[in-house]
């Protein structure tokens, strides 16, 4: 392959190679102990004095130097694996440029020409090979060509995609060209003898929504700080919006220098960012925000799918979405029905006989003695031997701590499964196991608060103990009917009635466990028996910048409340804090996160507390609390 022609080599460095061809102006040279009868143990060593005095000779066997005739300095134009591709490079050289070079009177001017015409090869090279990681490479080649002409961006400037469209002045539009690269929103109109460019830098544009106009229901409106500019076009609005927000987003968080960019290394690059990317990590992006799932997480396979759910006593039409440690279902109507089942919860997947009224059938097992059958399932072989990869994974790489109280009233009539019997021993012996350790860990672990304060210390209210008991009794009553019905653990069908439930008010009783539930913390607590009490141990009695901003903030928070008017209260909202500020250093402490912290141990045990808290921090409101305030 052809190389940028920047780095210069010394003639002293050139020992390290036998030289196989030459002309006036360029050498084609073997690396020492390649091609050489008994030459094994001298590549070795020259392999690795190459490693230290030559960093291009670890790049192949073979290489093309430029060299200026009375010149001490060499520069690599080429290299190759094998003797015939760079043969191939030789061949070219002496039919395109050997016989030009000899018109050249200054040496300065030939080594200039052939660098520039290196840099022309390698840069047609990157264009062909984006080209083919399009569905259509003719047509964007053809795109990137008219996109570098019209606009002259630097070299490093990537086109991602590009769409023919209308850019509108007040009620007049223009057809042309939209392209959108890494750094720039740029428009092209050629239209009755008129050109007409925009170029709007990423990092300029402020606003970016879906909005109407007098003539069309639907544009892309681009605010930035002196302008609006509208955008429309009779195809793929939705796919242009989703990647406009993926590139301005990708553009502000490098500019930021956002900690959580450092989650997308396929995207670090630049250059090699490419439109398939940009719809891979919007997917993503949806998927972990819709079922609310850590921010590492990563998404697999999408399948189009039937689950049986039993409230409804039919099949229900979704997707099922499998990623590293989670398959979770979404019904295609809104609100009609999502599932979302950690594979720690995970015991079996099996497939099941194949029949007209079951077509491709799984059933996946869970811990609570519960199944969910899924069916008409494309690619099923290759979909369930992932999951059992995946599943296996997330057995052997976290210790599982299966709280069996939790499941106690579990009393849902779902699909059974018989296949589930054979499971059970191995949830058994999970389950012991777990519970050992979690005895062991309790030994070492510091003192912590058992219980949710509130259960300890309770506020007078306005209202009559009667009435309150009361309206409480009736929303205990409704969340316990929608238990039998729908399930109980975080593997519940959640449907629109729980919105509603929410709506009304979480009893008391309830709020620490659900919150639990539907934040998903109880995966992470359940997923790191120890974890806490290790993080309390490590950081209590460190003094540093945010102790001391923690210790100052203590007392204010819920002051009114009796469980932070004693130490008790005091001393667990300190452990919590000052643990999640060791654990994250990069959010460390920022205000407001003491009151959210006081009502969470309220509801919530000490340890649930401080999930819940990692919950809200990385995963439920990801940029919010950051010292940059933003």
């Amino acid at each position: 392959m052809w190389l940028k022609p920047e780095e210069v080599l010394l003639k002293n460095a050139l020992k390290l190679w036998v030289t196989q061809k030459s002309s006036c102006y360029f050498i084609l040279q073997r690396r020492r102990g390649h091609g050489e009868g008994g030459g094994r143990l001298t590549g070795r060593l020259v392999g690795a004095l190459d490693a230290v005095l030559d960093s291009n000779a670890r790049v192949a066997p073979f290489r093309i130097l430029l060299q200026v005739p009375g010149s001490q300095v060499y520069s690599p134009i080429a290299c190759g694996a094998t003797l015939e591709e760079i043969n191939q490079h030789w061949d070219w050289l002496g039919q395109n440029l050997l016989h030009t070079l000899s018109v050249f009177d200054n040496k300065d001017d030939i080594a200039s020409f052939v660098k520039g015409k290196v840099k022309a090869l390698i840069a047609e090279e990157t264009s062909s090979r984006l080209a083919e990681q399009e569905e259509e490479p003719e047509k964007f080649r053809e795109a990137l060509v008219k996109f570098e002409a019209r606009f002259n961006f630097p070299e490093a400037e990537k086109l991602v995609t590009y769409y023919s469209c209308c850019c509108w002045k007040g009620r007049v539009p223009r057809q042309g060209w939209l392209y959108l690269s890494i750094n720039h929103l740029c428009f092209y109109s050629f239209f009755l003898g008129k050109e007409l460019k925009l170029v709007v830098p990423w990092v300029d544009i402020q606003k970016l929504e879906r909005t109407s106009n007098v003539f069309l229901t639907d544009t892309i409106r681009i605010t930035t700080q002196n302008k609006e500019r509208d955008f429309s076009m009779f195809l793929n609005l939705d796919e242009v919006f989703k990647i406009m927000e993926q590139l301005a987003d990708v553009t502000l968080r490098r500019l930021l220098d956002n900690e959580v960019f450092d989650l997308d290394p396929d995207l670090q690059e630049p250059s090699q960012i490419t439109k398939r990317d940009l719809e891979a990590r919007a997917q993503n992006e949806f998927f972990r925000a819709f079922f609310r799932l850590p921010r590492q997480e990563r998404l697999h396979a999408v399948v189009d799918c039937s689950l049986w759910t039993p409230f409804s006593r039919c099949h229900t039409v979704g997707r099922m979405f499998a990623s590293d440690r989670y398959v979770c279902f979404a019904s295609k109507e809104d609100g009609c029905c999502n599932v979302i089942l950690p594979l720690r919860e995970v015991v079996s997947i099996e497939k099941m006989e194949d029949t007209s009224l079951l077509p491709n059938p799984i059933i996946i097992s869970i811990r609570s003695k519960m199944a969910f059958q899924f069916i008409e399932l494309k690619d099923r072989e290759s979909l369930v031997e992932g999951l059992l990869v995946r599943l296996k994974q997330v057995h052997a790489n976290r210790p599982v701590h299966y709280d069996t109280s939790q499941d106690e009233d579990m009393t849902s009539p779902v699909f059974h499964s018989t296949s589930m019997c054979s499971d059970h021993k191995f949830g058994d012996l999970e389950m012991v196991s777990s519970q050992n350790s979690e005895e062991s860990d309790k030994e070492k672990s510091p003192r912590l608060h058992p219980e949710a304060l509130i259960s300890v210390f309770q506020q007078a209210g306005s209202q009559s103990p009667d009435s309150r008991m009361s309206r409480e009794q009736i929303k205990i009553s409704l969340w316990n009917d929608h238990f039998v019905e729908y399930g109980r653990t975080v593997c519940m069908f959640r449907t629109e009635k729980i919105r509603k439930l929410v709506a009304m008010g979480i009893p008391e009783s309830l709020r620490g466990k659900l919150w639990l539930l539907f934040s998903d913390a109880v995966t992470d607590l359940a997923s790191h028996p120890g974890y806490y009490g290790n993080l309390v141990e490590e950081s209590m009695g460190k003094s540093c910048l945010v102790t001391e901003e923690i210790e100052r903030d203590l007392h204010r928070s819920l002051p009114e409340h009796p469980a932070f008017q004693n130490e008790t209260g005091i001393a667990a909202l300190r452990r919590v804090l000052t643990a999640y500020a060791h654990r994250n250093p990069k959010i460390g402490y920022c205000q407001s996160m003491n009151i959210l912290t006081s009502v969470l141990l309220l509801y919530a045990k000490e340890e649930e507390a401080f999930w819940l808290l990692v919950a809200v921090c990385e995963r439920m409101l990801p940029d919010y609390f950051n010292h940059r305030v933003i």
